[in-house]
């Protein structure tokens, strides 16, 4: 996650979308003032800074009806105001209005079949296991971006743009902003895990897509996605 004063925006990280990639960039651009949570485990050259720090909970506590409070206190007292993967509604309630509204919020998106796809291959490779996808499927534990830059199902980050059109969409927002860009990140973190030459339509068979179809039913309808 990135706030940054001297570009004036927020990046909401979202799994499995060349997040990592966008931080580790954008440390090297960004300001000393800015915020940059840390990567786990770490990418050279980012440098995670300002991220730490104490907040009023009781907002939060109350809109949220102290369903989050467990998780909210262990934030509050570990000083981890910002941290990888907070949601866009979590962040709005931690930071002045006033930087929520004038700031640039956008974060990255994904057809989620073949995001899970991604998952399944870091999941495989960092625990060096012969997990099969048919495992992965029955295991239940999906990568579900929505609740990151959603509130109610409404979107509240000003845009989303299309991991499969990541350079020519991120090179126009990064353009809008001020942002040096040659249209390559230098940098594919996380891309070992994954067996390129394979398409995601070569790995899911019909019962699998079914069951993803249901999984991830709110994010194909919203964003058009399809098998």
């Amino acid at each position: 996650m990135i706030i940054s004063h001297k570009y004036k925006f927020i990046f909401i990280k979202t799994f499995k979308t060349a997040g990592t990639s966008i931080e580790v960039y954008l440390s090297q651009h960004c300001g000393e003032g800015d915020v940059f949570t840390p990567i786990i485990p770490y990418v050279a050259p980012h440098r995670a800074r300002n991220y730490q720090g104490y907040w009023n909970p009781l907002p939060e506590l109350l809109k949220s009806h102290f369903k989050n409070g467990k998780t909210i206190f262990k934030n509050f007292f570990l000083r981890e105001k910002y941290y990888n993967h907070i949601s866009a509604k979590i962040l709005r309630s931690r930071i002045p209005s006033k930087i929520w509204k004038s700031y640039f919020k956008f974060c990255i998106e994904r057809n989620p079949f073949d995001r899970a796809i991604s998952h399944y291959y870091m999941l495989k490779y960092r625990n060096n296991s012969n997990l099969s996808f048919g495992e992965y499927i029955k295991q239940g534990q999906f990568c579900i971006n929505l609740p990151l830059y959603t509130e109610n199902k409404k979107i509240i980050v000003d845009k989303i743009i299309r991991y499969e059109n990541l350079s020519s969409e991120l090179g126009a927002v990064f353009s809008i902003l001020g942002i040096p860009f040659s249209g390559n990140l230098g940098i594919k973190a996380k891309s070992e895990y994954r067996d390129k030459k394979k398409s995601y339509k070569d790995l899911i068979n019909d019962q699998q897509r079914q069951i993803l179809e249901t999984i991830f039913a709110e994010e194909l309808q919203l964003h058009g996605y399809q098998f």
